[in-house]
């Protein structure tokens, strides 16, 4: 292993555009050192789906959303992330998990809650290099030698100081809009050397939002939409500044919680009445479920609940109320949610073939019956057209 005092060369320096760096792989081959490590990574029999790169030994140049550009030496073999959403995202581009080698720790548990364990085994033996509070453990980081750590840039320098005063590369991310999640694509298909592949993934959601903004412009009305995350005892709500702000007026909905301050802010039970929401969706952060909201007898005069319209939103290889490769699915679940008699096509069909296409895995009836909360949504209005 390289020591720290080796890593930092000069050609590290990634404080400047168009900084260069030391192709760490030749080093450890020269060193004999290159099978140890990449013995390191994660193993899998998985092929990773071809996205029309294929540049060996070439220097990447990819800028993040910081604006700073990194100078990687291709193929980027070993990844390291410490943003929680990133993995899902990285198999969705590179069709595998297998240059997946450090993650989140509460990646993990997301990737149980849904099918993602499931899809890549692998998964659950993935060395953690940061907790849920994202600052990274540089020792782990420096035993797995990744040859790119992805990090948070929006949330403080003391996340990805560390890793580059220990000679790594750090792509930086912001998150939290459509926009942001093109570009998270866009850069997962450079580093993976994979163009044609998340060129493939931005067009199928380019396509599918003009669909459904096509469908939804017939509509008479707007249906009041809320969506709701657990707070404490009581409820958040996400304002017009959030993702579920974004599918929820792309499905032909109004988010009643669209002027509130703050993005994610506790609310009443006087206020829920207030709003008295046509349609409320349930986050899948947090337990809570269609029945214990029909069940919260200071909410029983909303119309949602009045008329069984409450909602678990899906979770596939990740949530699909924030943004993620399969967000196009999501933003068809809540149009046909909020527009029962709108003809959308077999969700349960879409949601196969898109699994298939992102992640080469061919899931299962019984684990589309989960994605789509099936048995959480059961007694809820209309969700029987979801059903095998």
């Amino acid at each position: 292993m390289i020591s720290k005092s080796e890593r930092r060369q000069p050609s590290l320096d990634l404080s400047a555009p168009g900084a260069a760096s030391i192709s760490r792989r030749s080093l450890l081959r020269g060193a004999g050192l290159g099978v140890m490590a990449l013995a390191l990574g994660a193993c899998s029999s998985r092929e990773t789906v071809d996205g029309g790169g294929g540049g060996a030994g070439k220097q990447i140049a990819v800028t993040d959303m910081r604006g700073i550009e990194a100078q990687l030496s291709g193929p980027v073999e070993r990844i390291a992330t410490a943003v929680i959403p990133a993995p899902a995202m990285i198999a969705a581009v590179d069709g595998g998990y297998d240059r997946i080698v450090g993650i989140n720790e509460s990646t993990k548990a997301s990737n149980r809650q849904g099918i993602f364990e499931e899809m890549f085994p692998e998964s659950a033996n993935s060395t953690v290099i940061a907790p849920s509070s994202f600052v990274p453990n540089v020792e782990t980081i420096v035993k797995l030698d990744p040859d790119v750590v992805f990090q948070w840039s929006d949330r403080g320098d003391d996340l990805i100081d560390p890793i580059e005063a220990a000679g790594y590369p750090v792509l930086g991310l912001v998150y939290g809009t459509q926009a942001d999640l093109e570009a998270w694509i866009s850069i997962f298909g450079e580093v993976l050397d994979k163009p044609d592949r998340s060129r493939e993934i931005l067009e199928w959601m380019h396509a599918e939002e003009a669909s459904l903004r096509e469908k939804t412009r017939g509509q008479d009305k707007t249906v009041r939409t809320l969506h709701l995350k657990q707070s404490g005892e009581g409820y958040a709500a996400r304002n017009s500044t959030t993702y579920e702000h974004y599918w929820i007026t792309l499905a032909g909905g109004e988010n009643v919680a669209a002027d509130l301050v703050g993005a994610d802010s506790t609310v009443s039970a006087e206020q829920l009445i207030e709003w008295d929401p046509e349609v409320i969706t349930l986050g899948g952060f947090d337990e809570r479920t269609p029945h214990e909201v029909y069940g919260d007898p200071a909410l029983a005069s909303i119309s949602a609940i009045r008329n069984k319209r409450v909602y678990k939103a899906p979770i596939g290889a990740y949530r699909w109320e924030v943004p993620c490769a399969e967000s196009p699915l999501m933003w068809r679940w809540a149009t046909k949610i909020l527009h029962p008699d709108l003809d959308l096509g077999d969700l349960r069909a879409e949601t196969a073939a898109r699994l298939k296409q992102l992640y080469n895995y061919q899931v299962s009836s019984e684990q589309i019956d989960r994605i789509l909360r099936v048995d959480l949504n059961g007694p809820s209005a209309d969700y029987a057209v979801f059903r095998a």
